[in-house]
């Protein structure tokens, strides 16, 4: 590890930030280093701003992953090196606001019923019954699942919150029979060394599998499961708060983004078509 990387490593350890964000800065900041060939140490304000058109003009990155390569280059510039010209000019671009893809109750059900092994329907079940994240799904230690209070207690989720959920009896049905024939003993989902959790990866390929086997035609992926949590607590008649608070939301106009997407309310209001006089046998001849 260089000593530029070493520091910039200590800076964010020193603000908390979370692993995995600590990770994906210093592997942005190192691709930009790769790009030019030369320590960021020796780049200047015009380089950023050359190295963040390139992404977006010849590697046609996703904003989401421009918007990393700018945080981490921020706080490599403010931070670490202390410039005065970090690229604070740089604004966050607007991004395009789309709404989630959502399974129905009925598209879940197939969705499981593809899975073939009991460790990744256990897995990805507990993703949606708890509307949990990937991360949080395999950092679950067996101790997380309290069957007497009937919740789950998710650790250092997103924001480096803890908080509970539910424990749905169908999916604790399903966890005792998947610990008797497995035995996990400290991660509720082990990998391969059981010493070590699940990683995301595999619980990912899981996932593209079932929605394979099970012929869906929509693009799902482990967090279209979480949409489908919350949107089908929405259509349940579960309010919204409630809702904000299973998910970790930190804002509430987060969780309303799911307002959007639900359609009980959209299949429950009268189109104004329907109060219109009906049309005559001759107008409807046109």
């Amino acid at each position: 590890m260089t000593p530029l990387r070493r520091r910039m490593v200590e800076d964010m350890t020193l603000r908390n930030l979370a692993p995995r964000t600590i990770e994906t800065y210093v592997e942005r900041v190192a691709q930009f280093a790769r790009h030019f060939g030369t320590s960021p140490e020796h780049l200047g304000m015009a380089e950023v701003r050359s190295y963040l058109l390139y992404l977006i003009q010849e590697r046609h990155v996703s904003w989401s992953y421009f918007n990393q390569a700018l945080s981490a280059l921020r706080f490599l510039y403010r931070v670490t090196l202390g410039r005065d010209w970090a690229p604070g000019a740089i604004r966050y671009p607007k991004t395009e606001k789309k709404l989630p893809v959502v399974l129905s109750p009925a598209e879940v059900a197939q969705f499981f019923q593809a899975i073939p092994g009991l460790k990744h329907r256990a897995t990805l079940m507990t993703a949606y019954a708890a509307g949990l994240r990937v991360s949080e799904v395999v950092a679950l230690r067996v101790e997380d699942i309290d069957s007497r209070r009937m919740v789950i207690r998710v650790r250092q989720g997103k924001g480096r919150k803890d908080r509970y959920v539910m424990l749905a009896p169908r999916l604790l049905d399903l966890l005792r029979t998947y610990w008797q024939a497995a035995r996990p003993r400290t991660w509720l989902f082990p990998g391969k060394d059981p010493d070590r959790p699940l990683s995301v990866s595999v619980v990912q390929r899981a996932c593209r599998a079932a929605c394979r086997d099970a012929g869906l035609s929509k693009h799902a992926t482990v967090h279209t499961l979480r949409h489908c949590f919350a949107t089908h607590l929405l259509e349940a008649g579960t309010d919204l708060r409630t809702i904000q608070v299973l998910l970790g939301h930190s804002s509430l106009r987060t969780t309303a983004l799911y307002t959007h997407v639900s359609t009980a309310a959209l299949r429950a209001t009268v189109s104004p078509l329907e109060h219109l006089a009906p049309l005559t046998a001759e107008e409807r001849r046109g």
